[in-house]
């Protein structure tokens, strides 16, 4: 016989609806009641002190890891004042030669070309005696290299499983 086929008195004294209710209504506040709050623990530690303005620790060498050559955005910074060189100076003839009924602002902006073209042809120049200059490169490295490799191999078992492993 199972517990659903037994007779109710078979199952023990039974609670009267109220206390039935009040139990259930203390289950539910027990559940439902705010939990106390929960000490938080620092995950990191951050030291305030101020740290010396020297010490006897020496300086260490950084090397000087760019992404673009040092030439390169040297050429690059040295476009952008002659471009807006450029622009001052075409800016300058435009308001000067505003006046004159036979100035366009094509003429404006071929006179501008002129400038720029002298410009960057001078840069180029410049450029080149400075690369031309440090042409002569020497090897980073110095000394002899030296590889040493040991493989070492493992066979055993009947169906031979094999366990290689590389010594650098």
């Amino acid at each position: 016989m199972t517990d659903y086929e037994q007779p109710a008195a078979a199952w023990g004294p039974r609670m009267s609806d109220a206390a039935a209710n009040a139990e259930a209504r203390r289950i539910i506040d027990e559940v439902y009641r705010p939990a106390a709050p929960v000490r938080q623990i620092p995950t990191s530690f951050r030291d305030e002190t101020p740290a010396p303005p020297f010490g006897d620790a020496e300086p260490v060498h950084q090397d000087d890891r760019r992404i673009v050559p040092a030439w390169a955005a040297g050429v690059a910074v040295a476009s952008i004042g002659i471009g807006a060189g450029t622009t001052g100076i075409g800016c300058g003839a435009w308001l000067v030669l505003k006046g004159f009924a036979s100035m366009s602002v094509t003429g404006v902006i071929a006179m501008g070309a002129l400038f720029t073209g002298l410009a960057f042809a001078a840069l180029t120049i410049g450029a080149a005696f400075s690369r031309a200059k440090r042409s002569v490169s020497r090897p980073v490295y110095n000394g002899p290299v030296t590889k040493h490799t040991h493989v070492t191999s493992h066979t055993r078992g009947a169906f031979a499983r094999s366990h290689t492993h590389l010594h650098n």
